[in-house]
């Protein structure tokens, strides 16, 4: 039986990086559920299109056990992450990536997601991909300037040109 994920969205989120989860999940009978890094399900791409996650990240709390993986869909929002991490929305992701982490379910992210990895402590001693800009905030793994990299249960890739590279290991693995 495919395993299910939870794919968190950022407000913008970067489009091409989301349809690069979605698509392939969907062609393939991954089960998955969106959820907003938001109080509200509406988020917009990058280039403003409109769209509804299923759910928002509050509700995932505490509900991590239903999933097999974490899908972290990166977005122009990250810039301001850091300026906002007070925001309860960015504690709830946070604590939703550091259960996944603890439990050691698959995590898999583009751009900075290394860095919201490492940041929830989850991340630590592992090689990862990153976006070149937050390559020197990362403090406990090992940022790479590969385009993809797979360590252990963390699956990263520089940017959205490069969730490619992850995607075959990431469906087998999420069939299994």
């Amino acid at each position: 039986m495919p395993k299910k994920a939870a794919i968190v969205v950022v407000n913008p989120v970067n489009g091409l990086g989301l349809f690069q989860y979605l698509e392939p999940f969907y062609e393939s009978g991954i089960v998955y559920k969106t959820y907003a890094v938001g109080q509200v399900r509406d988020v917009k791409s990058n280039s403003g299109i409109l769209l509804q996650t299923d759910d928002i990240i509050g509700n995932l709390r505490g509900e991590e056990a239903e999933y097999d993986a974490l899908v972290f869909a990166c977005g122009d929002a990250m810039p301001k992450f850091g300026l906002s991490m007070q925001l309860s929305e960015n504690q709830d992701l946070i604590t939703v990536v550091k259960n996944f982490g603890l439990k050691r379910k698959l995590m898999v992210g583009h751009c900075v997601a290394a860095l919201v990895f490492d940041i929830a402590a989850v991340a630590e001693g592992k090689r990862v991909a990153c976006h070149p800009l937050v390559k020197t905030a990362i403090k406990t793994a090992i940022a790479t300037d590969e385009k993809a990299v797979i360590d252990g249960n963390l699956y990263t890739a520089q940017n959205e040109n490069y969730i490619s590279a992850i995607m075959p290991t990431l469906l087998e693995s999420l069939k299994e």
